[in-house]
């Protein structure tokens, strides 16, 4: 920008902001406006003073020499297109070598398991049907959720077949067990082609294939969104956090996503519309989460990484709101028990995981059978004692919780068919503990009047925020 005055900001928010100078404190409300977090760059040589150095840190902008803008603008703009995609390849579509004579069990919607003797070279074990397209100058993000005995050797191999052909090769890749501790960034040039992919082993012991995720890449520049983390366990379990520092004044939002077969962050637009830091977290294991619960090493993971950024605003658990809807609901109440939050607020209360499976067979036949797969993986079995189990798992820890300084908004279905009694069971749960809880009952099953409880969910947070936090609705 060369000119003083204030610029025109008709469209916006820009997926890239460039500024060569310091901006106009009359300018800066239009660069907010259009700017979005991890998207601004300013020239090295530039001073940042007062308003505009708020607005680079606030926006968490970084420095780039004049000289090498051309370059970005050739190899990284491609990274910050506005709608992210990511997805995991159905467990379904893998089939296995005929060639393979050793034993092969399928855990649910979860895994598949070999064991036996896979050779003494690098063969194909697994492959996944259907292939997947890579466009002209796309980059694709992979990664494979895989669990081993140490005496197997595993590698994978990606194939490029040219468009319009069934045999022509336009590249072929392998990645071996070092390289697959990282996720895989294939970028295929200017070509265009369709995607085959496959397992090689050798050795002989057990091979558990769990899920190969593939996602549109973002470089070095985040994952699904521009600044988005990722944080990875022992076992290759992900969890991925954006953090938006907002106005950097209390309350740190923090959202956690549902069910989501599509990758990726979801309550960006609302929590964006509200001015305030906020943190989104979303995870995809299993077909579309699973309830934010694991092991151990999964759960404390989660709690340092919240931390973090209260630690980094300066925030006490007195000036932290947790949030979801549907799935998201149990991870916010789950993880409040950690860090006992100002104000929880839900849509579609689900807590009785147990329960949540238990419905399936006579409440909604062939629906969600997912909730299958989370009692097996994290309860161990399907039967009643596992879902006593999984039940008594978010239970016991939320009433080892001190909830005297937190309050409750929720939303939810008089009729759900999923967690029938969560709301009558959170009122019970809480009845002794003095802390403030009010609800809306809205009549439908549990995915009937989605848009009445994000209406009711929004108009709560916007209550909260003006009469706990003083802050006015933005725009």
């Amino acid at each position: 920008m060369k000119e003083s005055k204030a610029p025109k900001t008709s469209g916006g928010p820009y997926d890239i902001v460039f500024l060569e100078r310091e901006p106009l404190e009359e300018e800066l409300e239009s660069l907010y406006r259009v700017t979005k977090a991890y998207c601004l760059f300013i020239l090295d040589h530039v001073k940042l003073e007062g308003g505009a150095r708020d607005f680079f840190e606030r926006k968490k902008g970084k420095r780039i020499r004049e000289g090498e803008v051309q370059e970005f603008l050739r190899q990284e703009a491609r990274f910050f297109y506005p709608k992210p995609y990511g997805e995991k390849f159905r467990l379904k579509n893998i089939t296995v070598a005929q060639g393979f004579s050793g034993s092969v069990k399928w855990n649910g919607d979860y895994s598949v398991e070999l064991k036996g003797d896979y050779g003494e070279e690098l063969r194909q074990i697994v492959c996944w049907r259907y292939n997947i397209p890579l466009f002209s100058g796309n980059v694709l993000d992979f990664w494979l959720e895989y669990q081993k005995d140490p005496e197997v050797e595993i590698s994978l191999v990606v194939t490029e077949i040219a468009n319009g052909s069934i045999s022509s090769v336009n590249g072929y890749w392998e990645f071996d067990e070092e390289a697959l501790d990282q996720v895989i960034q294939l970028d295929n040039g200017q070509t265009g082609g369709w995607l085959f992919l496959s397992l090689r082993a050798k050795g002989w012991g057990r091979l558990q294939v769990i899920a190969l995720h593939d996602r549109q890449s973002r470089g070095k520049h985040g994952f699904f969104l521009p600044g988005g983390e990722r944080y990875v366990t022992s076992k290759r379990e992900e969890i991925f956090c954006y953090f938006n520092p907002g106005d950097r004044k209390p309350p740190l939002n923090i959202y956690f996503s549902g069910y989501k077969t599509r990758q990726g962050f979801e309550g960006y637009y609302i929590m964006e519309g509200m001015g305030a830091p906020y943190l989104l977290v979303a995870e995809p294991r299993l077909e579309g989460g699973s309830f934010y619960m694991g092991s151990r090493e999964y759960e404390r993971l989660m709690v340092e990484v919240i931390r973090r950024y209260m630690e980094e605003l300066g925030f006490s658990s007195r000036q932290v709101i947790m949030a979801g809807l549907s799935m998201g609901t149990y991870g916010a109440m789950y993880y409040g028990c950690d860090i006992l939050p100002h104000a929880i607020i839900l849509g579609k209360p689900l807590a009785s995981v147990g329960n949540i499976a238990g419905n399936l067979r006579l409440r909604r036949p062939g629906s969600f059978d997912t909730s299958l797969d989370v009692l097996r993986y994290l309860g161990g079995n399907t039967d009643e004692r596992a879902v006593g189990k999984m039940n008594d798992r978010f239970w016991d820890k939320f009433d080892a919780a001190d909830w005297d300084h937190s309050k409750f908004a929720v939303a939810y279905m008089i009729e759900d068919d999923y967690d029938s009694d969560a709301y009558d069971t959170l009122l019970s749960h809480l009845a002794s503990s003095g802390v403030q809880v009010y609800g809306k009952g809205l009549h439908g099953r549990h995915n009937d009047d989605t848009n009445g409880i994000v209406g009711w969910f929004v108009s709560q947070y916007d209550k909260i925020l003006r009469e706990d936090f003083g802050r006015a609705k933005k725009g």
